[in-house]
């Protein structure tokens, strides 16, 4: 579809020819005619389908009918820099007591996760309005000084394109700026809710004046998306070009396995080596992995440079204006420049590892093949990253036919991403389809057609009464009468009409003679009550008048000493009676001589211990 067809202005239009497009994408011929008409949009497209131009063009349209009706309403231009100004020198003011036109507040505004596709959201801005009269783009982004772009955001501006964070801020301080806005843009609103901007989009749409048109473009409507969509969207129409992620087809993709961390290195250098190579990007996994990589390139010889999030933002501007200046041939980055980055000149994109989300991947193989130029997407994995390889197979639904280059195979079998299970058939044919199959069951009735349970069973409402022709309880007799056997009930008289319990003529054992409950003597028969029974234990004399425990043995007190006769402690003899005590024995050995005698003066000595030695001859 031309663009002529669209309905757009004459400045436009040029301003598309201008650009080098004639024909209109998918998604810029379905977004751009409903977006003109003031419809919300939510819009499912992939990278590299066009979508910055299909929310850019509605939007520019309604500056050129703000142009048409009032045409004092233009920013002022931005006061230049002086060429031997320094870096950090702030532009002059404008002198006190001259002429300000009137307040021009944007009518557009664009929200961006990354400050890199933020600015070029900016930069696709101005090549589309070029056209317009006095057209001004202010892009607020981190990073960058703060009074400058709340500076220039007062001189005025047709559309605002910034980062939520920022953007808080700078609404805070100057609310005015969003009373005009018309139309609301989320770009990339899956990216924004990843990186945890949700509340900062809600504070900021809660500052927007109602009515106003919202599109949101992004690469699901899941989740947290959807419910973010059906929180700012009224009535939304739905475009989807994104249902199947099906890659351009100036894109080819390979994989590399590599043994280890050496071995991607290794083949990292072999691919970077290569003549073909114009401009690459390398994609790594966290940032101090980008900044390694790029030192360890640099030491070999390549004009490389590191880009992510944790740099300043000067510092980040400068290299990508570096890499589009073509100063730079290798730039190692992270996902930070996955959806931020359109050089055409790019012609290789490797991945050294595999992202979190399958999304991911096809952000960074977009950032090759633009403007109608082929591009080589190549992955480098090792076995652990073999799960997010099916999921991004499952995603894009196209298989990555592994590769090998001479010297550098993986001495490791190639790992089976998803094996191929032979098809079984149904009873060794082909099984029949969902129409075709017969009922559940075969031949058996349907379940409209089958008999009543039962079969010729009658209908619930016709059967006879439970127990045939036996009476009903409201028509049956009186328990136990007419004739049956006692066990049966039979002539057991009522309830009301029984005799008394154990009465007239039956048995003891059946409860006859037995008297009523106070015609019965007291228990026990004849024996006599308890206050007439004589005291315990018969003539037993009671306790008051007992004798002393033990007849007529002594008390205690009256007791005779301990062992009778036997002298008391203090008047008995020495222990051994007659025995010397300690002190007035004899010396042990009775006569035996003492020790100071001498050893020869001794009576003849006795056998074994101290016996004389015998005499040596």
């Amino acid at each position: 579809m031309s663009f002529e067809s669209l309905g757009l202005a004459e400045q436009l239009l040029a301003a598309v020819q201008e650009a080098g497009y004639t024909e209109a994408t998918a998604v810029q011929a379905q977004a751009v005619p409903q977006g003109m008409a003031g419809a919300d949009l939510m819009v499912s497209s992939r990278t590299g389908s066009g979508k910055t131009a299909a929310f850019l063009l509605p939007m520019l349209t309604q500056v050129l009918t703000r142009r048409a009706e009032h045409p004092e309403l233009v920013p002022a231009p931005m006061p230049g820099r002086s060429f031997h100004a320094g870096r950090n020198q702030r532009p002059p003011r404008a002198p006190r007591g001259a002429a300000r036109g009137p307040a021009v507040n944007p009518i557009g505004l664009v929200l961006a996760p990354t400050r890199e596709l933020a600015q070029q959201v900016a930069q696709a801005a101005i090549q589309l309005g070029r056209n317009i009269p006095g057209f001004s783009v202010c892009t607020i982004v981190g990073g960058m000084p703060y009074q400058a772009q709340l500076q220039r955001l007062r001189l005025g501006a047709d559309i605002v394109i910034a980062t939520p964070g920022r953007l808080l801020d700078i609404a805070n301080t100057s609310p005015a700026m969003l009373t005009e806005i018309k139309t609301l843009v989320l770009d990339e609103a899956d990216r924004m809710l990843d990186l945890g901007f949700i509340e900062d989009i809600e504070a900021i749409a809660a500052m927007l004046p109602k009515p106003r048109q919202t599109l949101m473009f992004s690469a699901t409507f899941d989740g947290r998306v959807g419910g973010l969509a059906r929180e700012l969207l009224n009535n939304p129409q739905r475009i989807d070009v994104a249902s199947a992620p099906e890659q351009k087809a100036q894109i080819e993709q390979r994989l590399h396995w590599a043994d280890h961390p050496h071995h991607r290195h290794a083949l990292l250098e072999h691919l970077l080596a290569d003549a073909s190579v114009d401009q690459a990007v390398v994609f790594a996994g966290t940032q101090i992995e980008a900044e390694q990589m790029a030192g360890q390139l640099a030491e070999l010889g390549h004009a490389v440079a590191a880009l992510h999030g944790g740099m300043p933002q000067g510092k980040r501007n400068r290299t990508l204006q570096g890499l589009r200046r073509r100063e730079l041939r290798v730039l190692v980055a992270t996902d930070v420049a996955a959806r931020g980055i359109d050089v055409p000149t790019i012609s290789h994109v490797i991945n050294i590892g595999l992202p979190m989300k399958a999304e991911d991947y096809v952000h960074r193989i977009g950032r090759t093949g633009r403007a109608g130029r082929s591009g080589l997407a190549v992955t480098i994995a090792m076995r652990e990253d073999l799960p997010r390889l099916r999921r991004l197979q499952a995603y894009t639904k196209e298989a990555l036919v592994a590769h090998r280059i001479e010297g550098l195979e993986p001495k490791k079998p190639d790992p089976v991403i998803f094996s191929e299970r032979p098809r079984r058939e149904f009873d060794g044919g082909e099984r029949p389809q969902w129409g075709d199959r017969k009922p559940y069951g075969g031949d058996r009735p349907q379940w409209g057609e089958r008999k009543p349970y039962g079969g010729d069973r009658p209908a619930f409402g016709d059967r006879k009464p439970y127990g045939g022709d036996r009476p009903q309880f409201g028509d049956r007799k009186p328990f136990a009468g007419q004739g049956r056997p006692f066990h049966e009930g039979g002539d057991r008289p009522q309830f009301g009409d029984r005799k008394p319990f154990a009465g007239q003529g039956r048995p003891f054992h059946e409860g006859g003679d037995r008297p009523q409950f106070g015609d019965r003597k007291p228990f026990g028969g004849d024996r006599p009550q308890f206050g007439d029974r004589k005291p315990f234990g018969g003539d037993r004399p009671q306790f008051g008048d007992r004798k002393p425990f033990g007849g007529d043995r002594p008390q205690f007190g009256d007791r005779k000493p301990f062992g009778g006769d036997r002298p008391q402690f203090g008047d008995r003899k020495p222990f051994g009676g007659d025995r010397p005590q300690f002190g007035d024995r004899k010396p042990f050995g009775g006569e035996r001589p003492q020790a100071e005698r001498a050893w020869e003066d001794r009576g003849a000595p006795r056998g074994g211990f101290g016996k004389p030695r015998r005499n040596e001859e």
